[in-house]
């Protein structure tokens, strides 16, 4: 199809357009229901070092009117969750202060913000108490300084559970020592000694299971704990919660008598081992007490939301090992127990869980009606859903075309931010169904100067009788008669999930779609969006089938008429680095190949990788056992590097502890051994979340990588040479 006017006319979408995408998020409604706070996150130029960019958070307040939009924070530092007080006459926001969270209030009558906490932890989940006076925030502490805590830790002592130290029992060690540290002297002293060099950061001693953060290993773990504070400037927090165990997802009941809040279900054992949730009631007295309201040895429960009335918890549950995802659970609620429980049926991964309460109408004797509203990943897109306490009643309220990102529902309105092809993020306003959507901000106004790619959707019925949805998309502009690349984009997870309403992927998508690609992407059986057993298709199976699934919509789409088929190229992340890496080992269509951030050998991956949970998960034990073993080294793309001849760039982020960078270094050097096309592509201080949030140049490294890979081998002026 010949480019039309309207098209040429417009700019094609450039690799630096990811610097002008606004996310709209933090959305919460008024008390009144008449106004709403947002946050904006932005990408702006760092203005001491060239080249470089900041992102910047800032909190904005809509009439609900289009256009009725204006900034209520500014300056160099962001503003981040954002909250109204019950009268709806000010806000809280929590601001980074010297490295650490603070809270903030601000009067929205035209007084100027105060700093309500001065934490040496750092605050952040400010939720007001019910009756405006009282603040609840969260503050994560390390384990140095638990031990030092005597308000979180009265008497200072080391926790009930084993610290498994090799050689002390009931963590003696722990006692401080008044022996002064002397290499030459006693073992007290030599003790000493060793303590001090880990204090001074000349060593790292680990003891405990999960050793991996996301950027370093972290020897010793952190607890969050709850704190309440009365909402006057100079008062001083108190701890709700003590011990070494964690607690988050709180939320007031509508008494202020209390809140319910997430932790291990099992106080006595090591967190790193304890994989159960409870939702627990923690009175805000500060006594330190809780109550177990829901846990179950074996299962998960956690995101509890009370009602308006108090009388009824929503919550997720899930089985806490194995492949699975968050059930939507309702139960009868008296603040300390809950009874009647029942579990939705709704075979998708639900999240944001939000009540909403519609008043009788006046003059009417019929009570209050409740719903609870969420999203979930499904069919290509995050759909808003309502479901109704008393039928059990699931239903749709947006498409599959578009993704509702974050959304606050008051009443009869619901306040969403929207991601769709046309425009990556915005602001919206609907009525209680959905429906009456109206557009309140102009935030990414400027997409509509670009020419755009549109999806077409497609299935594909899989070897095991699963429906596969897949989307090709043209190059942005297509000239009759002429011939294209084709791009097969994967996504990781594996449970991610990809289609027009997912939002990480819109820019990278439209720039290929703009320098002249065809793009084609599909969720494999393992994705997400789909069901549990659609979910669980990959269990033992994280090569084949899923090859199968990808490689079905690549040759569908391969068989367009713009598509060049000797031109095609492979790329994908994650998850999606260790399919890229096993499909050139088995197929040689593609002329080159791109894996991102990968996971190649599964034996390694459980060592290096804090994501090592999906080896037990996924195949079913480990490697020391012989049967386990077989099946990891037969779905290692690391078993057939010999098989790989497609030209192939390997990235990682040098920071990248969640599937580790030894397997890549060990992919590299194998295949440069072997003589193969290959070339290894280190980023230094990036972690896993590279593509997403990491540092700005290196996500528009990113891009630019792949692309100037792929055109050495496909491009007008390719020179490379790949396999016969």
């Amino acid at each position: 199809m010949a480019a039309t006017f309207a098209q040429s006319a417009k700019q094609k979408v450039t690799v630096t357009d990811l610097t002008r995408i606004k996310q709209v998020g933090g959305i919460r409604i008024a008390p009144d229901g008449q106004r709403a706070l947002y946050t904006l996150t932005t990408i702006e130029p760092n203005p001491d070092q060239k080249e470089e960019y900041d992102y910047k958070t800032h909190i904005y307040l809509t009439g609900l009117k289009p256009g009725d939009t204006k900034a209520l924070t500014r300056g160099t530092e962001s503003a981040r969750q954002a909250i109204w007080s019950p009268d709806g006459k000010q806000i809280a926001f929590v601001r980074t202060v010297k490295g650490k969270g603070q809270i903030f209030v601000m009067p929205l009558d035209g007084g100027e913000a105060y700093q309500l906490t001065t934490s040496k932890y750092g605050v952040s989940g400010p939720v007001w108490s019910p009756d405006g006076k009282r603040m609840a925030f969260t503050a994560t502490v390390s384990m140095a300084e638990m031990l030092k805590d005597s308000l979180l830790n009265p008497g200072k002592r080391g926790p009930v559970w084993s610290l498994e130290k090799p050689g002390f029992v009931n963590n003696d060690f722990v006692r401080e020592s008044k022996a002064k540290p002397n290499p030459d002297g006693t073992l007290a002293e030599i003790r000493a000694y060793l303590n001090k060099d880990v204090e001074d950061k000349k060593a790292k001693v680990i003891n405990r299971l999960n050793l991996q953060g996301e950027s370093t290993t972290e020897p010793d773990m952190s607890f969050q704990h709850l704190y309440v504070v009365d909402v006057r400037e100079g008062t001083q927090p108190k701890p709700l919660t003590r011990g070494f165990r964690s607690f988050q997802a709180s939320d007031w009941l509508p008494d202020g008598q209390g809140l319910v809040a997430v932790a291990d279900r099992d106080s006595l054992k090591h967190p790193d081992r304890e994989q159960d949730n409870a939702i627990v009631y923690i009175p805000a007295d500060g006594s330190g007490r809780y109550t177990m309201v829901l846990g179950e040895a074996g299962k998960s429960y956690y995101a509890p939301e009370v009602s308006p009335d108090g009388r009824q918890l929503a919550f997720l549950t899930s089985p806490s090992q194995g492949v699975n995802f968050g059930q939507i659970g309702l139960a009868t609620f008296t603040g300390t127990a809950v009874s009647g429980m029942q579990l939705i049926t709704f075979d998708r991964a639900a999240g944001n869980l939000t009540w909403t309460e519609t008043p009788a109408p006046k003059g009417k004797k019929t009570a209050a009606t409740y719903a609870v509203y969420f999203t979930a990943p499904s069919n290509g897109g995050f759909p808003l859903y309502r479901l109704d306490p008393t039928t059990k009643q699931v239903t749709q309220l947006t498409d599959y075309n578009m993704g509702v990102s974050n959304f606050d529902v008051a009443g009869s309105t619901v306040v969403f931010a929207k991601t769709e092809v046309v425009n990556p993020s915005e602001l919206y306003v609907a009525d209680a169904a959905g429906k009456n959507q109206v557009k309140l901000s102009s935030h990414n106004d400027w997409v509509a100067q670009r020419t755009l790619s549109l999806p077409e959707k497609r299935t594909y019925k899989n070897s095991i009788g699963q429906m596969v949805d897949y989307w090709i998309m043209k190059p942005a502009v297509v000239e009759a008669g002429k011939k294209y690349p084709l791009l097969l984009n994967m996504h990781g997870g594996p449970t991610a999930m990809w289609g027009p309403g997912e939002p990480s992927m819109w820019h990278e998508f439209q720039y290929f779609c703009s320098q002249g690609y065809g793009v084609v992407y599909a969720n494999p059986r393992g994705s997400g969006g789909y069901g549990l057993n659609f979910q669980r298709a990959n269990v033992k199976d994280w090569g084949t089938g899923p090859t199968e699934d990808v490689l079905a919509a690549a040759t569908d789409a391969a068989k367009e008429a713009w598509v060049d088929t000797s031109r095609q190229v492979i790329t994908g992340g994650s998850y999606a680095g260790y399919l890229t890496a096993w499909i050139v080992a088995h197929d040689n269509r593609f002329k080159a190949a791109f894996a991102q951030r990968g996971v190649y050998d599964l034996t390694t991956f459980m060592g290096e990788g804090n994501a090592w949970r999906l080896v037990p998960n996924y195949f079913g034990g480990y490697p020391w056992q012989a049967d386990v073993q077989k099946v990891l080294d037969a779905n290692s793309p690391y078993t057939f590097v010999e098989n790989i001849k497609t030209p192939l760039l390997i990235k990682h982020g040098e920071n990248d502890l969640r599937t580790g960078v030894i397997q890549s270094e060990m992919m590299y050097k194998s295949l440069k051994i072997l003589g193969r096309p290959v070339e290894y592509v280190r980023m230094p201080g990036a972690t896993h979340e590279l593509s997403r949030s990491g540092n700005v140049r290196q996500r528009i490294d990113r891009m630019l990588r792949i692309y100037e890979f792929f055109e050495r081998y496909i491009g007008p002026d390719a020179q490379g040479l790949t396999q016969k």
